[in-house]
């Protein structure tokens, strides 16, 4: 496989979640081949949009984004870290909308 699936979260205040979906799948699966009881977290993608429904204020955004395989999630944290609003509008164009509470301008009407 050449790519990695992530969840990527962010709401009003910037970056709150973004998880390798792919490699935890991979170590789970591996652990469960192997025998071993090792813990392995995999993002519970329902859990995420509870939390963004139960905090609608905050306007939270979710996404499921294909990256290289090479990418890790310090290399997305630091892509919002130097520039949040242009990586919002890159997981936007690339990836897939799970949810989005996202405030829209409206239309000043005079």
């Amino acid at each position: 496989m050449s790519t990695h699936q992530f969840i990527v979260m962010w709401d009003m205040y910037g970056l709150e979640c973004c998880e390798n979906i792919t490699a935890a799948m991979q170590a789970k699966t591996w652990n469960a081949l192997k025998g071993t009881e090792d813990f392995v977290r995999i993002p519970n993608l329902m859990h995420l949009k509870l939390r963004a429904q139960i905090n609608h204020q905050r306007h939270y955004e979710i996404y499921l984004v294909d990256v290289e395989k090479d990418i890790t999630v310090s290399d997305i944290t630091a892509m919002f870290e130097r520039n949040p609003q242009e990586s919002a509008d890159t997981i936007r164009r690339l990836g897939h909308c799970v949810y989005s509470d996202r405030v829209e301008r409206q239309a000043v009407i005079v």
